[in-house]
């Protein structure tokens, strides 16, 4: 039989309805660029560097389907009002050489209320510690909503530009915290067996490609653990991958991990920004984040491609492409991942680094990432996301940062 056909990152590659030039995804980092949920110029210019930089799609984080979808008050909501700036957006980008994709979803418990004014939702009522006040259940007309919510979203993804949408499974955000046995006590169709706790997530999956049809790439990020005892599991992501599957609806998974609600940290690696946390905020929460930050953002050692392994479990129970999440920096791990058997690789901090990396690994394949994984980048997400080492001019506490900062609600990287 003859050896196995390993594509070259930088070929060119279909997804779905969607030619890309090349193998590389900028991958979703929320950016908080948008202000009172509409696009901005800064947003615009954001990703314009990323498509300029090389990569063949770059992903707009994080676009909420509903109002209490969002995490914080600035964050995009699919709606009338915001098809201008998002034409503007997708336009601006296909012009510097690239495709674009919305990570859409519904934030569910990671929802600060305080920040966005609305209700959090949970699969089950339980005490937020973060936010330090009970969460109610998600109701059958809740979950109706959210699943037609993300339908919309797609469509409205359609009409101002966007070449795919990035469905959120991840993260303990509402579809996630549905699958987790930790916080889903349901005793009705959704709770109890992996089958029901995936119901949510299938049904989301199916309203978007029913919306889409064959017009729009779609891509779900799902999942391998939570990161915490009594999560969800890496024996049960493979068994939703396999469902997923079998719907039909997805082009492409990208596999992660982690809680933004539990343990944020598992899915970075790295070092715990505590101390530039605690620097960014006024007291008494200053002196509360140096109290028990270390116990929230727990510290877990980088390696280059640090999901791979899991994510090869992943691999081998579906045939549907994949992409690699996490720590891909440099040439070799793009290289291991095609031998691996993965069609795309997505990149997030090293990208913040240097915007152009994607350039300059396919001018000189030594090319190595300047980015030294400290996640200090983590702490802009307040005032706008950008590596620390590029000299910027930073903006001081706000209210909406202490808000922020209370719930250490850290979206995906």
């Amino acid at each position: 039989m003859p050896g196995k056909v390993i594509p070259d990152i930088f070929s060119p590659s279909k997804l779905g309805p969607l030619e890309l030039k090349n193998r590389t995804i900028k991958a979703a980092t929320y950016e908080n660029m948008a202000r009172e949920g509409l696009v901005t110029q800064p947003l615009i210019d954001f990703h314009v560097e990323h498509a300029q930089g090389g990569v063949a799609m770059t992903t707009v984080a994080y676009c909420a389907v509903a109002p209490d979808g969002r995490t914080d008050g600035n964050q995009i909501v699919w709606r009338d009002a915001a098809e201008p700036g998002l034409r503007r957006l997708t336009d601006a980008v296909h012009d510097a050489g690239a495709a674009i994709s919305a990570q859409i979803g519904h934030s569910g418990p990671v929802n600060n209320a305080q920040a966005t004014g609305t209700r959090a939702i949970a699969p089950s009522r339980h005490f937020n510690k973060q936010f330090m006040r009970v969460v109610g259940a998600a109701g059958r007309d809740d979950i109706e909503r959210i699943v037609a919510a993300h339908g919309d979203a797609a469509r409205m993804a359609i009409e101002t530009g966007f070449d795919a949408v990035e469905v959120h499974l991840g993260h303990n955000y509402l579809a996630s915290s549905f699958l987790s046995p930790k916080l889903n006590r349901r005793d009705d169709e959704y709770g109890g067996s992996l089958q029901n706790r995936a119901r949510l997530a299938l049904r989301i999956l199916d309203a978007v490609r029913d919306a889409a049809g064959d017009r729009l790439a779609i891509i779900t990020k799902l999942n391998m653990d939570d990161g915490v005892p009594g999560g969800f599991w890496l024996d049960e992501a493979c068994q939703v991958a396999q469902w997923i599957e079998q719907t039909g609806a997805v082009d492409a998974l990208e596999m992660t991990a982690g809680s933004s609600l539990l343990n944020p940290m598992y899915l970075f690696k790295g070092d715990s920004p505590i101390a530039e946390f605690a620097a960014m905020m006024k007291e008494p929460i200053r002196t509360g984040i140096k109290l028990v930050g270390k116990h929230v953002l727990r510290e877990y050692p980088y390696y280059d491609g640090y999901l791979l392994e899991d994510s090869l479990q992943i691999r081998s129970a579906v045939n549907l492409p994949m992409i690699l999440l996490g720590g891909v920096t440099n040439r070799t791990t793009m290289d291991r991942a095609m031998a691996e058997g993965f069609q795309y690789v997505a990149m997030g901090r090293a990208l913040l680094r240097e915007p152009d990396l994607i350039n300059r690994i396919q001018a000189d394949s030594s090319t190595r990432s300047l980015c030294n994984h400290n996640n200090k980048c983590m702490t802009t997400i307040f005032t706008g996301t950008r590596c620390v080492l590029i000299p910027e001019d930073t903006a001081g506490p706000t209210e909406e940062t202490e808000h922020a900062a209370i719930s250490l609600v850290l979206p995906t990287r």
